[in-house]
């Protein structure tokens, strides 16, 4: 069944970054960063503006021992203000961790991708759906105010299944938010999204969940993730995930090379007159810091080799020269 037609640009002035580093990222490497530097980390990054933040994972920790640690580090995350803290739980157990540590969000992760689900979860999509009727009735009836985001991950395709219809992820959606979830994400988790299709699915997904279809999450395994992210934001959509360093991935995604770099996304969207609140040179030292704890780990993205322009002006300062209509008539006769 087509997707039905995107509507037209309605480019934000504004966006919103969140950062996934201290979850996505450092699930997926071997190594167990201190929880000493992990605070330090989020207090560089909410130095350099970012309001949300994913802090961890309340999983058992011998499935993650990387993120053992979660309580810890949302303890840290609330004590700073304005910081939005979410934390990713699989199941009704770590919503509930969420809602007693006081968790600003709780992202419960949805493969569209049957295969990925299995593998990933051990649940069916329908599974996931009504483990988050549970966590929304638990909520309710502890009077936590923790907002429930579900988040659709292989929206674009799979590893392991190949094809996912868009009409399947827009049932997932529709299916989470009549079970309760306050808001929908969509996530590339391999890789597989051209800026196409992303427009497609995301002007879809609009049209059913409005604005509680919330954010988008790119990967940029094939080099795709900006032009990715630029697709979202054509159809209005406001908030990203982002990873200083471009790390993170997903296991079943082989020679996957991590999310889209939240310094890339902030430059891109502060170039194009799109404001963040970010403050990149302090992105790109923290981003540094980052290199020094995960020393051997292979970073990504781009600006940190060549940095900012000399021709660069945040978003927020608004003072590019504007672009003539028309080219003066001595052009004109060259």
């Amino acid at each position: 069944m087509p997707l039905p037609s995107h509507a037209p640009a309605v480019r934000p002035r504004r966006a919103i970054l969140r950062e996934v580093g201290l979850r996505d990222g450092l699930q997926s490497i071997a190594r167990t960063v201190p929880t000493a530097d992990k605070i330090a980390w989020l207090h560089a990054a909410h130095a350099a503006g970012l309001r949300e933040i994913e802090v961890g994972s309340f999983v058992p920790a011998r499935l993650l021992p990387q993120l053992a640690d979660t309580a810890e580090v949302l303890a840290a995350a609330r004590a700073l203000p304005g910081l939005f803290a979410s934390v990713l739980v699989p199941n009704l157990r770590g919503a509930e961790t969420a809602f007693a540590q006081g968790a600003d969000a709780v992202i419960v992760p949805l493969s569209a991708s049957r295969a990925h689900s299995l593998a990933n979860l051990r649940k069916t999509p329908d599974e996931v759906i009504a483990e988050v009727g549970r966590i929304r009735a638990a909520r309710d009836a502890s009077g936590s105010r923790t907002l429930i985001d579900g988040g659709i991950g292989t929206a674009f395709g799979c590893t392991l299944q190949g094809p996912v219809a868009p009409g399947e992820v827009l049932r997932c959606m529709q299916g989470l938010l009549d079970a309760g979830a306050d808001r929908v994400s969509l996530a590339d988790t391999v890789g597989y999204a051209d800026p196409g299709a992303v427009r497609d699915l995301f002007a879809a997904a609009r049209r059913i969940a409005g604005d509680r279809l919330w954010s988008a999450h790119f990967h940029d395994t094939r080099g795709l993730g900006l032009a990715n992210a630029y697709a979202a934001l054509e159809v209005g959509i406001e908030r990203f995930d982002a990873c200083l360093g471009g790390i993170g991935g997903c296991p079943h995604a082989p020679g996957a090379s991590g999310n889209v770099a939240t310094e890339d996304l902030a430059f891109m969207l502060e170039h194009m007159g799109v404001a963040t609140g970010l403050d990149l040179p302090a992105l790109l030292a923290l981003r540094g810091r980052i290199a020094g704890w995960l020393d051997g780990e292979t970073l990504h993205g781009t600006l940190w080799r060549a940095g900012l322009p000399k021709t660069f002006v945040p978003a927020t300062a608004d003072r590019r020269a504007p672009i003539p209509s028309s080219l003066p008539d001595t052009a004109s006769r060259a």
